[in-house]
């Protein structure tokens, strides 16, 4: 593997130290030959307003970096809880600033929803980035359900769970590769 590839780790919370942080780390832990940076920038970015996104109108900072850290990533993978049955608000916005510019379209993306259930977040998550034609593979998926149980503090502990969370970071760099 290449050091040229460049994921792109977003945490659907905005927690400080929050476990979908610490997922994305350990994830990046896999990986020490691959540039894995991990955003910490959804939580500037202003509300979308269709009006404030034309071609012509001067964009938020925070839009700009965003959508830049999107288009320079090889790929990227979402880590997320489920807020109130939805896509935490503030990834939600994030994703919707990124339509006009076609920032995904063909990306290779890893969707991992860790939660108490989650399966409404990540079944909502997945149509988002079908809207956004991300390249969004069933084996770059995983729901881990309960995933609590399965953290000591910041660490992973479930053997199980650390095994399927390689398989989606396998699934994503295989579309890298095509």
């Amino acid at each position: 593997m290449e050091n040229s590839i460049k994921i792109l780790g977003i945490s659907g919370s905005l927690r400080k130290g929050s476990a979908h942080h610490a997922i994305l780390t350990y994830v990046a832990s896999l990986i020490p030959e691959v540039n894995f940076s991990i955003s910490d920038n959804i939580e500037a970015i202003p509300n979308f307003n269709p009006d404030l996104d034309q071609p012509d109108s001067i964009q938020h900072p925070a839009v700009k970096a965003f959508r830049a850290e999107v288009e320079a990533a090889s790929a990227v993978i979402i880590c997320t809880p489920e807020y109130a049955y939805g896509i935490p608000g503030a990834l939600k916005n994030a994703l919707d600033w990124t339509v006009s510019s076609g920032s995904f379209v063909d990306k290779p993306v890893g969707v991992i929803t860790a939660s108490g259930l989650g399966e409404n977040s990540h079944a909502s998550l997945l149509l988002v980035l079908k809207a956004l034609t991300a390249n969004v593979s069933p084996e770059a998926t995983l729901l881990i359900p309960y995933f609590k149980s399965k953290m000591n503090a910041e660490n992973m502990i479930d053997e199980e769970t650390k095994v399927k969370l390689k398989r989606v970071l396998e699934a994503v760099l295989e579309k890298v590769n095509q």
